[in-house]
């Protein structure tokens, strides 16, 4: 059937191969991640209408599939002997039978809806093209198609491409969640675990939370505790920071450990707990939650959001530390990202409380409470410049149709469904 499969880490780089192989009329099959990267199956247009294109010695043939259902010989008037179809007098449908139908139609459906997407895209761009800026501008700036799709079908009617940009950032500003204040945590005080991959910054922010914390309630008041026995000079690091701040560091290896450096630590104001980086594929994020939640107090995991990773990344990330629950979110590297519109299209999605942002190495000077607004605004300007990886007009019909048919717009209709009214 000449089904061509592209592969590639990001959605973008697979369609513009997909695109350069095949061409912009090319119609997307499926689209999934394999191994950690995007795979798209595809046909070209001139595949598709061979197949549909009627034979000579055939006689006509119908554009649409006809599934005829098998009669089981129970039935009566059945003409059917074998009785290997549906029974609808006592017998029992084939489940093999059934299932591949019921894939068939699935299929068909899938298709049909990047179809109509497509087409509906080419005549949105002819009738409609300040929806096609906002929505190049929402790609650019590193939000997802699905995303970027559903709040540009929902822009009010705007002769001006500002007047619509100045409503999707307000409808991204209302879905965004941050903390009002530093007093949800130098005021409240409590347990607090820093998460998530290795590279993120773990540590660096811990010591910009201890220097806060010392700075407003002094260094009898804070604890501080690691769990990076893996990595060589991990506890060593922080332990270099506890010692400017006047903090001892205390080492645990295991659920049991934690447990016992908390009930000796319970008189303390607030606990800071630097864990170690592990893959979000790892098996020991499990384990590493799980030993977190065991610890018999009330630890709140915050996760570290590495703002340069993809969005298809921090998925990945965010399900794996997900859990019972995050009491929120941390966004660093700020000053390294391209594009942030991936982590706060993640944040948005997973309605993450973001607490603050991390834009550099000093400590405390570079984490700042996040300022939704000032990061909404941030993401449009860093929006990406090189050529190589901004759409195209004629790529935007097919990564619509894409995003008509694997993407989560349910999702994001219930996420959205109390701003947009």
């Amino acid at each position: 059937m000449n089904v061509r499969k592209f592969s590639a880490n990001t959605s973008r780089e697979a369609i513009r191969m997909l695109r350069d192989a095949l061409g912009s009329d090319a119609v997307i099959l499926s689209n999934r991640i394999v191994d950690g990267k995007v795979e798209i199956l595809a046909m070209a247009d001139e595949a598709i209408s061979s197949i549909t294109t009627p034979s000579n010695d055939m006689g006509p043939i119908s554009d649409t599939p006809k599934f005829t259902p098998r009669i089981n010989s129970d039935f009566e008037g059945s003409t059917d002997p074998v009785g290997a179809g549906p029974s609808f007098g006592g017998g029992s449908i084939n489940p093999h039978d059934m299932s591949a139908v019921m894939n068939e139609i699935r299929s068909m459906r899938g298709m049909l809806e990047g179809q109509l997407a497509e087409l509906s895209w080419a005549n949105t761009q002819t009738r409609q093209p300040q929806k096609v800026e906002i929505m190049k501008e929402m790609l650019a700036a590193g939000f997802s198609a699905s995303l970027s799709r559903y709040l540009v079908d929902k822009l009010p009617a705007a002769e001006l491409v500002s007047n619509g940009m100045n409503w999707i950032k307000s409808i991204l500003t209302n879905n965004l969640s941050t903390i009002s204040n530093e007093s949800e945590i130098l005021e409240k005080g409590g347990v607090y675990a820093l998460v998530g991959p290795t590279g993120v910054g773990k540590t660096t922010t811990t010591a910009k939370l201890a220097a806060r914390c010392v700075m407003r309630h002094g260094p009898a008041k804070l604890a501080l505790i690691t769990t990076d026995g893996y990595r060589i000079g991990g506890y060593e690091q922080l332990r270099i920071y506890g010692k400017i701040l006047g903090v001892m560091v205390h080492s645990v290896k295991d659920e049991a450990d934690l447990r016992i450096a908390l009930s000796e630590l319970k008189n303390k104001h607030t606990v800071l707990i630097d864990t170690v980086g592990v893959s979000q594929r790892d098996k020991m994020v499990t384990e590493q939650v799980a030993m977190l939640s065991g610890a018999d107090a009330n630890v709140k995991r915050l996760l570290c959001i590495n703002a340069t990773s993809t969005g298809e990344t921090l998925s990945e990330v965010v399900r794996a530390y997900q859990g019972n629950g995050l009491a929120g979110c941390i966004l660093t590297k700020l000053d390294e990202a391209a594009t942030i519109g991936g982590a706060l299209d993640i944040a948005i999605r997973q309605k993450l409380n973001v607490y603050y942002v991390a834009s550099g190495q000093r400590v405390p000077e570079d984490l700042h409470v996040a300022n939704k607004q000032h990061l909404v605004d941030r993401a449009f300007k860093l929006k990406r410049e090189t050529a190589a990886f901004k759409f195209q007009d004629d790529e935007l019909p097919i990564l619509m149709a894409s995003a008509a048919r694997y993407g989560d717009s349910q999702v994001i209709r219930n996420m959205m469904e109390v701003s947009l009214g």
